[in-house]
């Protein structure tokens, strides 16, 4: 009797349950279709509590569909085996974009302890698919018989990104193989989403709080405003607060007269996750460059680096470490005699020590407006992030005949989050745009593009993309705009580039769509885009006072034009640096057994990297390489810079709106995702290979 009580009891409760759930996900925005403009994430009804039951179901459905491909009684064919594969997880899909996007865009603690929560199981998923035997079994069939499909280009290209996925995760191996590899994937998983919480964590956690005017020295009156505002938002009004934000320390180390201090936020700056508490990360990079090593070597591969470049532009490691070792020459030789003009100012100073890095900006600084006359903060009023984004606007409507309009009636994810519609010439809609340029606490650093949703074609119909580019720009103060460095309009120039390359994509299968190309060729459409920034025809449309509305005067662009290649040497220096330290790591075979800081110190050192100059990112803060998707690829900016150095000479021979070069570009680039082979769209466009003479001209190594 007992126990039949407990069974009623346990039924009862258990309908309760389901009722309760039920009303949970009819509640959970989620689990319908988003009532929204463009179809568009609901950012107002989605809370912390909707993701893990939304990511739980969406494994639940996906598993549902692989079993239906896999039990599917029908032969293996390309429509019911790999189109049924590309097609499934589109809930997972659809809630996993946003809460990958909210957790670095928007984070907050709760979101950060369900990352940590469900990332074993969102890799365990990953591995279930992959290492899925009687879906490989149809996949290679498939595979086997493609010479008799009579597949189209992008057919083609599915297939085989298909096939080799599988092979590339696993599929060939042994039981004890696979099971070791479910461990490696489950423990990279936490490492990589700890280490880029740890360099988040130690941003924040820092800043440099000055009390005694008389320590502003040397910093713009826009510089301190700033830092005012930020100690006014801290509620420490009356003193300046500097952060790790980029605006804020490199502005405080370009113009910062105290040296002291100088060096203070320079430390905190390149010691983060390196200060031996719970946000270290030292540890994990170790960790992480092992386990890579391992589970490459375990699929048949010399090392990671081998692994990641087989589908690169660049095929093998030997030939990325080759471009940078040809550029690495040439450059410090720049750098060191740029170095040797910062000492001597130094000396000028009476300060006999030799060059620190916390000295390099602030003297290059002074060595540019000795040397041509051109102090920056004499550019940034003609560069407000309004006027900016307006000659971005400007620049893209002459290229392509693109429209954008501010929407105010859609969900944004932060109040600072802009909407755009996007729209050909002739009105037929694009996509949309989200816009979000300001740092803050809840952000992690950098810039970058991201999107809710990829452009696809289903039945004929053009899924229209929803892109974002994410920021940390100088915020407005309530007595200037939002003013930035010319650097920091490049970045703009630079992340709209990489929208308008999921703006544009015209293909049919979501995977292939935009972005998904090798990494080494991700950058062309990127960095194409900041040529046209510094050309004196497009200043002339964008800049404008933010006071007097004038027009950037010629004597400035002048002096911007004569500064031309002036300080490349270490700008180039530090970045080949952080790219060889990060093919350092992906191409050992065996276990790294030394510290993080020996490993690093010894291959800069081989490297003859002057003490003077770090690397652009360190071992513990490298996000790129170990937390953001760049492992053994951070050589890609370099490799795409020969691209669109050698595109962009297709603009500059000709006009820089050139309306037949303009669709060319679109269409054998932009519009074409990862559908071919990127070099073959490069020659389509181009009508030859890249030369790298424009690059080595553009940067003064020649």
């Amino acid at each position: 009797m007992k126990f039949k009580i407990i069974l009623l009891f346990s039924f009862a409760n258990t309908a309760l349950f389901v009722q309760g759930q039920e009303n949970k996900n009819n509640m959970n925005p989620f689990f319908s279709t988003y009532q929204t403009p463009y179809q568009v994430p609901p950012f107002d009804l989605i809370k912390n509590e909707h993701f893990k039951p939304a990511l739980l179901e969406g494994i639940k459905q996906q598993e549902a569909e692989i079993l239906a491909i896999t039990s599917n009684k029908e032969n293996p064919t390309f429509d019911n085996t790999i189109v049924a594969l590309e097609k499934s997880g589109k809930l997972l899909s659809k809630v996993n974009t946003v809460f990958n996007n909210l957790n670095g865009a928007n984070t907050n603690d709760e979101l950060q302890a369900i990352a940590k929560e469900v990332a074993p199981i969102l890799a365990e998923h990953s591995d279930n698919i992959n290492l899925n035997d009687a879906l490989f079994k149809r996949i290679k069939i498939v595979w086997d018989q493609q010479s008799n499909l009579q597949l189209n280009q992008e057919e083609k290209k599915l297939l085989e990104n298909t096939y080799k996925r599988f092979v590339r995760n696993g599929a060939n191996l042994n039981t004890s193989q696979k099971e070791r590899l479910r461990a490696i994937n489950s423990e990279l998983a936490i490492l990589t989403l700890k280490y880029g919480q740890n360099v988040l964590a130690e941003t924040n956690k820092y800043e440099l709080i000055i009390s005694n005017k008389n320590e502003l020295v040397g910093l713009p009156e826009s510089v301190i405003a700033a830092a005012a505002a930020e100690a006014k938002g801290k509620g420490k009004e009356g003193k300046w607060i500097f952060t790790l934000s980029n605006a804020s320390v490199m502005s405080f180390l370009q113009y910062s007269a105290n040296r002291q201090l100088r060096k203070e936020i320079w430390n905190a700056y390149q010691l983060r996750s390196n200060n031996n508490n719970d946000n270290d990360n030292k540890i994990l990079a170790i960790q992480m460059a092992n386990l890579r090593r391992e589970k490459a070597q375990l699929l048949g591969y010399k090392s990671h680096a081998a692994y990641v470049l087989e589908l690169s532009m660049a095929k093998n490691p030997e030939k990325a470490n080759q471009l940078l070792l040809d550029l690495w020459k040439p450059a410090l030789k720049m750098a060191k005699k740029e170095e040797a003009d910062i000492k001597a100012m130094l000396v000028k100073d009476g300060i006999q020590d030799e060059v620190q890095p916390y000295d390099w900006r602030y003297y290059v600084e002074k060595i540019r407006k000795e040397r041509f006359n051109l102090d920056e903060q004499e550019l940034k009023p003609y560069f407000s992030l309004e006027q900016t984004r307006e000659g971005i606007f400007t620049v893209v409507k002459k290229l392509y005949g693109l429209s954008f309009t501010q929407l105010n009636n859609v969900p944004v994810y932060h109040p600072d989050v802009t909407a755009w519609e996007v729209k050909e010439a002739n009105g037929t809609p694009i996509g949309l745009l989200y816009m979000d340029f300001h740092p803050r606490n809840s952000k992690r650093g950098g810039a970058w593009m991201t999107s809710y949703r990829a452009q696809s074609t289903e039945n004929k119909t053009r899924i229209l993309p929803i892109i974002s580019i994410v920021c940390n720009f100088t915020k407005p103060t309530s007595t200037t705009p939002s003013l930035l460095t010319f650097d920091e309009v490049s970045t703009f120039f630079h992340e709209f580039g990489h929208a308008l390359h999921g703006l544009l994509s015209q293909v049919t299968y979501e995977s292939l769509s935009g972005t998904n190309v090798p990494r080494d060729f991700v950058e062309l459409p990127s960095q194409i885009m900041e040529n046209w920034a510094a050309e004196p025809e497009v200043l002339k449309l964008y800049t404008k006072h933010f006071k007097t509305g004038e027009t950037i005067p010629d004597e400035l662009i002048s002096k911007m034009q004569k500064v031309g290649t002036f300080d490349q040497g270490f700008a180039t220096t530090e970045y080949l640096a952080a790219s060889l330290l990060d093919m350092a790591y992906h191409t050992q075979t065996s276990n790294i057994t030394s510290t993080s800081e020996d490993f690093e110190k010894n291959t800069l050192n081989e490297l003859g990297l002057p003490k003077s100059i770090i690397s652009r990112y360190r071992s513990t803060y490298f996000n790129h390489i170990f937390s953001g998707g760049y492992s053994a690829g951070y050589y890609s900016y370099i490799w795409s810079g020969v691209l669109d150095t050698d595109a962009f000479e297709v603009f500059k021979s000709t006009s820089l709106f050139n309306p037949e070069k303009a669709k060319s570009f679109r269409i054998n680039i932009l519009e074409k995702g990862g559908t071919e082979d990127p070099m073959l769209l490069y020659k389509a466009f181009k009508g030859a290979e890249p030369s790298v003479e424009p690059l080595l001209k553009k940067r003064g190594l020649k």
